[in-house]
């Protein structure tokens, strides 16, 4: 299941609450947008709610990522989190989840 880094946590309830949905219900949610060969492309979008089917990853009250189905099948073995650019604006990222030895 895809794991959520407090980081993003933190960015996600800060989004939510920018955007004007920051209830309890709302958060960041992936969609398959297209696949192209090997790879996916992803749509990220805030969601005031989780649309029928969507897999909810998070915590109560806390913040929440909507997972569409086929979008949870590939970020099955992921991890969200954010990084930092040269100019200190902040982008979501999906990592692989790192295995222990």
């Amino acid at each position: 299941m895809l794991t959520v880094t407090e980081a993003a946590a933190e960015a996600i309830t800060a989004l939510t609450a920018e955007q004007g949905t920051g209830s309890e219900e709302s958060g960041l949610r992936f969609a398959l947008q297209s696949m192209e060969g090997d790879g996916a492309q992803l749509a990220l979008s805030v969601a005031p709610a989780p649309e029928d089917g969507d897999r909810i990853v998070g915590a109560d009250g806390g913040a929440k990522v909507f997972l569409e189905p086929q979008a949870a099948a590939l970020l099955d073995d992921k991890v969200l989190d954010v990084q930092q650019d040269d100019t200190g604006d902040v982008a979501f990222a999906v990592l692989p989840q790192q295995q222990s030895a």
